[in-house]
């Protein structure tokens, strides 16, 4: 479960960053990030997996960059469902959808796969 929370946190920082690099996402603030990043987190857990599944033909055909338009239309759902977060046009959805990725890599890095922080040894052992 904690895993899943910063996970979720991590989601929101991404969410975040893109609202100050994009015009074309905005907030009303911390908790609408956090909430945003929540919901994300959720629907990437419930809705994302059937979407995949159910285009995986396309997917295949497209050597998975048919991924970022789900990503993307994740990411519309959220700006849907969430009052106080939203996102303009699906061209926005898809830059969103990049940064949040390109943020939770880097955070993947210093977090290990229960949730929990650990240290980077930069490539030694």
């Amino acid at each position: 479960m904690a895993g899943f929370i910063i996970r979720c946190l991590v989601t929101a920082l991404g969410l975040w960053v893109a609202s100050a690099i994009l015009s074309g996402v905005t907030s009303t603030g911390f908790l609408s990030i956090v909430g945003a990043g929540l919901l994300l987190g959720i629907v990437n857990a419930v809705v994302r997996p059937l979407l995949v599944l159910l285009t995986l033909p396309i997917t295949i055909f497209t050597l998975g960059l048919f991924l970022l338009v789900i990503n993307a239309l994740m990411v519309l759902l959220v700006s849907k469902l969430m009052g106080g977060f939203s996102v303009n046009g699906f061209g926005t959805a898809v830059l969103t959808a990049i940064i949040v990725t390109v943020v939770g890599w880097f955070a993947n890095a210093f977090i290990g796969p229960r949730g929990r922080l650990q240290k980077f040894s930069g490539g030694r052992r």
